[in-house]
């Protein structure tokens, strides 16, 4: 098809397309349901953005990300494409707006989160168009067994059918076996009725390694090695906030120059240092996971990991942001067998009891007016007695969010009880087995790190995708790079 190409030169700007991209976009253009898993950085989203120009009616993405959502369609609105989001950051006069706008036949790509599917007036808006088109992103967080599950994305059944079962595509950069399985039956599909394109995890330029240490100082060394030894942007990876901030004044001692950002920081200032980040060369950043999203910059040489992530699909992601213009880059696990405890704390307050979380939404239904009046602190004292260094509190207040049992927060004293508690979160077994199922996904993270075999190998394995016995471009299979 001629006509793909013209349409990727003319709008996006490129010669050919990457990889099996235009085989995939061939297939949406013959109402072939499509899912996608890519790796980070493979150009995913004009698998949806450029059949959207070529269908005649609206082209829906579904993406949990918020903080990407204004990005995207500020770069779509500047090659001309007319697009828009709709979610909580905008104001009821702008919201409305763009819900008169959806009713008027506006917009060839409307972004929105799932949890918009829970407003009658966006379900009445839609029903006004025809959709050509259902883009799910992050179609991980589907799976309650993957590592960023939505509870909404649990209804995208429901959503299609509200849709008139249209013709959709999911994508995302980590899905096991298992996660694919769950995310195919979660949107009403049959294998038989979905092509899936599994292009892996292979960046070739990008080389894995690990270090084995122990404590601080040889923490500390192996970081300032590794910044003289590979000259360019990177980004360096914390669990813990603390720990962030102590190597970022050490650093400082020793006259590195980096930038912090972390989520404790005001967005104000999130913003500025991602922005700094982006347009500058040569720069550094400690951060923790909450810097990730929106972060395209193709220049990133090294990333490093200061301490061990909870998962191999988090630090498959994490690693994906290095080496984006396809030039070498390196990825570094520094392995300190101390900080397991850290991850391991953070499963203990991601999964209270059955127990825990009957009583907080027991507290928060005949307390509210003082939960809303006294904030955080009393809600946590009912709960956890004092001990400021357990969050299952927030967890909980998160988790009920998410799955519409409570809305509006203690921090805006507006926090009010809308839903019964779902019954698997007053079920042992279910929370028993999500714990466990955790548990294994660091304990595959911390096999990762002891490994003497290819660690590509390890990883294709992980997530069921063929690969070569070794890959020369990892610690364990090349000395070099």
């Amino acid at each position: 098809m001629q006509r793909l190409e013209n349409t990727l030169k003319q709008y996006f700007g490129f010669d050919a397309f990457r990889g099996r991209q235009k085989e995939i976009i061939e297939n949406i253009l013959k109402r072939q349901h499509v899912l996608a898993i890519m790796p980070t950085g493979s150009g995913k989203s004009i698998l949806y953005q450029l059949p959207a120009l070529l269908l005649d009616d609206l082209t829906l993405v579904i993406s949990p990300l918020i903080a990407l959502m204004k990005d995207q369609v500020d770069g779509l609105r500047r090659k001309n494409i007319d697009a828009a989001f709709i979610n909580s950051s905008l104001a009821k006069k702008e919201r409305e707006q763009r819900y008169q706008n959806v009713a008027d036949g506006k917009y060839k790509l409307l972004f929105v989160t799932p949890e918009r599917f829970r407003k009658k007036d966006f379900l009445e808006i839609l029903k006004k168009r025809t959709i050509s088109l259902l883009a799910v992103d992050e179609a991980h967080c589907i799976s309650e067994w993957g590592h960023d599950f939505r509870p909404d994305y649990t209804r995208l059944t429901e959503f299609r059918q509200i849709m008139n079962n249209p013709l959709t595509i999911a994508l995302t950069a980590t899905a096991t076996p298992q996660v694919q399985k769950d995310i195919i039956r979660q949107l009403g599909l049959k294998q038989n009725k979905i092509t899936i394109y599994n292009e892996g995890i292979n960046r070739p330029n990008l080389y894995l390694s690990v270090i084995d240490l122990w404590g601080e100082d040889e923490k500390l060394q192996a970081i300032l090695n590794l910044i003289k030894e590979n000259p360019g942007s990177g980004i360096i990876y914390f669990s813990l906030i603390k720990d962030l901030e102590n190597m970022s004044n050490l650093l400082s001692r020793n006259g590195k120059d980096h930038l912090v950002y972390h989520g404790a920081l005001e967005t104000r200032q999130r913003k500025h240092i991602q922005n700094r980040f982006m347009e500058g060369k040569n720069q550094l950043v400690l951060a923790t996971n909450a810097f990730g999203m929106g972060i395209d910059k193709e220049d990133i040489r090294f990333v490093i990991h200061a301490q061990i992530p909870g998962s191999l699909e988090s630090y498959y992601q994490e690693i994906g942001r290095a080496g984006r213009d396809g030039k070498k880059s390196l990825c570094v696990l520094l392995y300190d067998e101390q900080d397991l405890n850290i991850q391991m704390e953070f499963i203990k307050w991601q999964n209270p009891t059955a127990e825990f979380y009957n009583r907080a939404y027991h507290l928060l239904l005949s307390e509210t007016e003082r939960v809303n009046a006294e904030g955080l602190d009393y809600f946590k004292e009912q709960l956890t007695f004092k001990n400021r260094r357990d969050y299952r509190a927030e967890t909980v207040l998160s988790i009920l969010d998410r799955w519409a049992v409570i809305e509006g927060s203690v921090e805006t004293k507006n926090l009010t009880v809308i839903n019964e508690l779902p019954e698997h979160l007053c079920d042992p077994s279910f929370i028993d087995q999500k714990l466990k199922n955790e548990q294994m996904k660091l304990f595959k993270m911390m096999q990762y790190a002891k490994l003497k075999t290819c660690r590509k190998a390890c990883v294709h394995d992980y997530f069921g995708v063929p690969h070569p016995p070794t890959c020369g471009a990892c610690d364990s299979c090349r000395v070099g790079f």
